[in-house]
């Protein structure tokens, strides 16, 4: 009976979950209606005899994937039967012919590039790279893809405590380092915020539940300053007959992290820990005039900073982002975020690219958005393109900040922050950038290395005798760039390579030896090259001695090697894991290890105390880095399959070095004090200190080696007792 009540309870929920959806359309016509049911229904057979890691029945994913879908990204009907059938194809029997036969093409496309991709992959690849090397390939076709693909991502972060911490973590990292930045770049504010907050949760749970309990704490306080700030500016929109919504809301968890970070500060000295709105009611041909209107209100009440106006109302942003930001000085010292925009700006702020189908006529925006996605298509037409320089030069792109920039004619071209005059040259062609020599900006010759800036106005130098050399990498970052440079770097190596070719075909006419009868592997293993275009490309440029290939054997005018022994490699992971056992300061593999293979990583320098993970490299064994590492974020989105759980065992008498940076007001015996304080510690060594004063405000850095963490933070607490120190931050050494 309590089976039989169990199973009862939990199709009672199925249906309530699926009628939610349904409730989140405005209209739906009786075909849509009935695409979703038969959608729901086959999704709910498929997964009948599966559940989740948290012990619920699976259906109640997709189901969620689709309410994420509709409500939150305004999507439709059929991107919500998309989200119901989107794991049946990996994980049951339906092939995507059944969901052809049922829904049809459109249905089934997008239901592909939904599955991931399963089989064996290239030992320097990563299979998630792949993925989603393959879900970018899909906005050829539909970019629904990569919304539902970013709506399935969200209810994955949203549902992880029942998975185990090291694939929380990787899982967060992922998110962190592809899907929050895309659903910045396609629009999805709200979504990017709380996938930020989500992967801060799993990466930095202290930090996350600090700040989350002192911006509970503050939510009275909080409220009523946003009441005294916005209440005389609501009197004043009203008496210029200005309908609009007024509020405010604190920001992201993640942004405020990242604010404290930056400024080196804690919570509390966070100036902007929240954004007042002000959304305007109003006609499309008036809003731009009402939102120009509600500023001058706001900086007739308040005094603006003058550096901090953004105007994305006149040059939206490329992801089509409209709105007006300010910053004033409001009561009692503080400065406040004002953000005014109309209604139709803010659904697209929150909706991102979903909503522009419902204003697309007449909105301008919309071709910036295109025109990004015209980019990635661009980008990903090159097949020779490593996965790892796609993603990275991808990933790279998503969060920048744009620039406008004109052309000689006066046409306005959009690229991001950092770009050069080079970039420049291969957003208008890559003829033109393959053969620019130089730039004019604002009538003034400058180099191709020039970084622009807003306004600038470019004129394009050329040159037939220029081409494209390794070093424009370095100069250039848009993916657009990057690959036509290589594109051309490859197409010269191999028109040098034709004339290595002739050269070495005429030395063997000279050695009376027929070029057919030549083993050109033979000759590349001997003299140690890649490949054939390698060795023809050596041969032009004469870094390969053909007169070596004289002293070869040679047998009835035919080469002779010696073929060298090569003993087999051992597997990589069977190598591996034989040197992860034994017994040392770390636990990896779940296992102790001793005299294993691992080294600190100096990206981090991670002391015991931090939480770290292993990362399998092919020459050092496992190097450990800080989950808090700079580069953490790529290792674990990128090669997660080489990341090994890692944690501290019993602690031993090891020192590690670390470095605290203290700052405050200088005072007569200060140094001292800090150095005594040090020197009373016990086990707590000083490298060197370096303290620098100006005007009265010394800053100071101390590397001295610690234990570990509970040593470092006993220290930090006695050292900002000392009379005059403000703040004593752990820095990277």
């Amino acid at each position: 009976m309590p089976e039989i009540n169990q199973q009862d309870k939990e199709r009672k929920e199925i249906l309530r979950e699926y009628k939610k959806l349904l409730k989140g359309f405005i209209n739906l016509s009786s075909a849509d209606r009935k695409m979703i049911r038969q959608a729901f229904e086959m999704a709910n057979d498929a997964h009948k005899n599966t559940r989740r890691k948290s012990g619920e029945p699976y259906i109640l994913h997709p189901l969620a994937v689709a309410r994420i879908a509709v409500e939150e990204m305004g999507l439709g009907p059929t991107s919500a039967a998309c989200a119901l059938l989107h794991d049946v194809v990996e994980d049951t029997e339906i092939t995507l012919a059944d969901i052809k036969k049922e829904f049809g093409t459109q249905v089934m496309k997008i239901v592909d590039g939904l599955t991931k991709i399963s089989g064996v992959f290239d030992v320097n690849s990563s299979a998630q790279a792949e993925n989603f090397k393959k879900v970018i390939f899909t906005l050829a076709d539909d970019v629904r893809v990569i919304l539902l693909k970013i709506a399935d991502r969200m209810h994955n972060m949203r549902t992880m405590d029942s998975m185990p911490r090291n694939k929380q973590q990787r899982i967060a990292y992922e998110t962190q380092y592809l899907y929050a930045p895309l659903a910045h770049r396609l629009g999805l504010y709200a979504i990017k915020s709380e996938l930020e907050d989500l992967c801060l949760k799993y990466t930095e749970r202290d930090v996350y539940k600090s700040i989350a309990l002192k911006l509970q704490q503050n939510k009275r306080e909080r409220t009523k300053f946003i009441n005294d700030f916005v209440t005389p500016l609501q009197i004043k929109l009203e008496n210029i007959n200005i309908k609009c919504n007024t509020f405010g809301r604190p920001k992201s968890i993640f942004s405020i992290y990242n604010k404290m970070k930056k400024q080196g500060v804690e919570i509390e000295e966070v100036y902007d820990l929240f954004a007042i709105r002000i959304v305007i009611d109003a006609l499309p041909e008036n809003e731009k005039n009402e939102c120009w209107k509600a500023y001058s209100i706001v900086t007739e009440e308040y005094v603006p900073s003058p550096s901090r106006l953004r105007d994305w109302i006149s040059s939206p942003k490329s992801n089509g982002y409209e709105s007006l930001h300010t910053t004033v000085m409001g009561p009692n010292g503080r400065w406040i975020e004002v953000q005014i925009r109309s209604e139709r700006m803010d659904e697209i702020a929150e909706k991102g690219y979903a909503a522009h189908w419902k204003y697309k006529e007449g909105n301008t925006a919309e071709n910036t958005v295109d025109d990004w996605l015209r980019k990635i298509r661009d980008t990903l037409k090159n097949p020779d393109s490593a996965t790892f320089d796609f993603l990275d030069d991808f990933q790279l792109n998503l969060f920048s900040k744009e620039i406008y920039v004109f052309t000689p004619s006066g046409d306005l071209k959009m690229l991001p922050q950092g770009a050069t005059a080079l970039d420049f040259a291969y957003e208008i062609h890559s003829a033109i950038g393959n053969a620019c020599l130089g730039a004019k900006i604002n009538h003034k010759l400058v180099p191709i290395s020039y970084k622009l800036v807003n306004g600038d106005q470019v004129e394009i130098i050329t040159s037939k005798k220029q081409q494209p050399v390794e070093d424009w990498l370095n100069i250039v970052i848009t993916a657009k760039a990057k690959g036509k440079i290589r594109d051309a770097l490859k197409e010269e190596k191999r028109k040098k390579a034709e004339e290595g070719k002739l050269i070495f075909e005429k030395k063997m006419k000279h050695l009376n030896i027929s070029v057919e009868s030549i083993s050109i592997d033979e000759l590349v293993t001997f003299y140690k090259e890649i490949s054939p275009l390698d060795f023809y490309y050596n041969i032009a440029l004469k870094k390969i001695n053909l007169a070596k290939i004289e002293t070869i054997e040679r047998v009835a005018g035919k080469f002779r090697f010696n073929k060298p022994v090569i003993s087999k490699p051992e597997n990589f992971e069977d190598s591996v894991k034989k040197t992860l056992k034994r017994n040392a300061e770390l636990i990896i593999f779940g296992e102790s290890s001793n005299d294993m293979p691992y080294k600190m990583s100096p990206c981090c320098n991670p002391i015991p105390g931090d939480d770290v993970f292993g990362f399998i490299t092919i020459s050092d064994g496992v190097k450990i880095h800080k989950l808090t590492c700079p580069n953490a974020k790529a290792l674990m989105a990128n090669q997660s399959y080489r990341i090994v759980s890692t944690k501290w065992n019993e602690q031993r008498d090891v020192s590690f070095l670390t470095s605290l940076r203290i700052t405050g007001f200088d005072k007569l015996g200060l140094v001292n004090n800090i150095t005594r304080i040090i020197s009373n510690n016990e086990n707590i060594n000083m490298r060197n200190i370096n303290i620098d004063n100006n005007d009265g405000v010394f800053e100071g850095n101390i590397k001295l080696y610690v234990q570990g963490t509970d040593q470092l933070n006993h220290l930090i607490a006695k050292l900002k007792e000392i009379e005059g120190v403000e703040q004593v931050i752990r820095v990277e050494v």
